[in-house]
């Protein structure tokens, strides 16, 4: 007589897998030398993600970012710089005042 063993595999939910997506974030300021999108998703590091000075004067980037909400900032010439076009605003844990944006 046989003996059938069973492995039991945990099964994911569509909603369960880590998806990405790129998110375009668009700064006005035109007189900046240099802009960077900073965030939770980039440890608020400024040399992650530098945005790119398109002709009309926005600056540019797109960034890969997973489902649910983010916190993150413009660095303008090191200056930080809320998103006036964000879905609201919230605190870090530094204490600042930061934009917030959801992705689905």
């Amino acid at each position: 007589m046989k003996t059938l063993i069973l492995k039991l595999v945990p099964t994911r939910r569509c909603s369960d897998r880590p998806m990405t997506k790129p998110v375009n974030f668009y700064c006005e300021a035109p007189k900046a030398r240099a802009v960077s999108v900073i965030g939770d998703f980039n440890t608020w590091c400024p040399n992650a993600h530098p945005m790119q000075l398109r002709p009309d004067g926005i600056w540019y980037a797109q960034v890969w970012l997973r489902h649910g909400h983010h916190r993150y900032q413009f660095q303008a010439d090191g200056e930080p710089v809320l998103d006036p076009h964000a879905m609201g605003e919230t605190w870090n844990e530094t204490h600042q005042r930061v934009s917030i944006l959801a992705v689905s």
